[in-house]
């Protein structure tokens, strides 16, 4: 299974690196560059529910694209076929595909593959997280006024709201950026290079891997609250554990 679902990301991955940058007049529809990537979306969601279904047709399957198919299996492919739609359309290479697979309401596999950086994301629970076969860790900052922390709004519709979070945690933090891609906003900071990510409103097929990543990392990931993780929660804090407790309440 995981060269299944590391062959199906990479596939997935490639195709939308081939069609990166081809079409020039996406760039050119900021208001609305989601909806104009949207034809690649589509094709790298059908090309991985085509995988699955072909290998283990008795699997569920939860995609942004295509909902939830097959509700008899306590087998769950969660499924981001373009995560960074924005980015895409906006010649932007921070952009991946994510992947997770549950089994039983635990998190088993997770794997984010960003093409365009040629890095592929893979964590198997209780086997380590890793960065192009290499195995990798969270950062080692324990002060939050010596942290990088980055966030999203995931579906917040309320930017005041949104707002607020991010101007409880700007002044207490060296930096905080926005990347685009909640993929390789968790994979970052799985692999260190940020210490902290925030997000509200975000969905399963957004974080599910990152979340596995994270963990296996040596990271923590709750909601705002501080309760676990699982596919229905949509207010995440992830850290080092050093610094999630104090990032956790300034944005509860």
């Amino acid at each position: 299974m995981k060269k299944f679902l590391i062959d199906t990301i990479k596939e997935a991955g490639d195709f939308l690196l081939d069609n990166f940058k081809q079409e020039k007049e996406l760039a050119a529809k900021r208001t609305s560059s989601k909806e104009a990537a949207l034809e690649y979306d589509e094709q790298s969601d059908q090309m991985i529910i085509e995988r699955i279904e072909e290998e283990y047709p008795q699997h569920k399957i939860l995609t942004e694209e295509s909902g939830l198919q097959n509700n008899d299996s306590d087998k769950l492919w969660i499924i981001d076929s373009l995560d960074g739609t924005g980015n895409f359309a906006n010649h932007n290479p921070l952009f991946s595909v994510c992947i997770a697979f549950i089994e039983g309401q635990q998190l088993k596999m997770g794997a984010v593959y960003a093409p365009a950086l040629n890095e592929l994301y893979f964590a198997e629970k209780d086997e380590g997280a890793y960065l192009n076969g290499e195995e990798i860790s969270v950062s080692d900052v324990k002060q939050l006024s010596n942290s990088y922390v980055v966030y999203c709004e995931g579906n917040q519709e309320n930017r005041e709201k949104s707002g607020e979070a991010v101007s409880e945690v700007y002044p207490e933090v060296t930096d905080q950026r926005k990347i685009g891609s909640a993929g390789i906003e968790t994979a970052w900071t799985a692999t260190g290079r940020v210490d902290g990510y925030w997000t509200m409103q975000i969905d399963p097929w957004d974080v599910a891997a990152g979340v596995l990543l994270i963990k296996e990392a040596g990271g923590k990931v709750t909601t705002f609250e501080g309760g676990q993780w699982t596919p229905d929660q949509h207010d995440l804090v992830c850290s080092n554990k050093k610094i999630h407790s104090e990032l956790r309440e300034l944005v509860e």
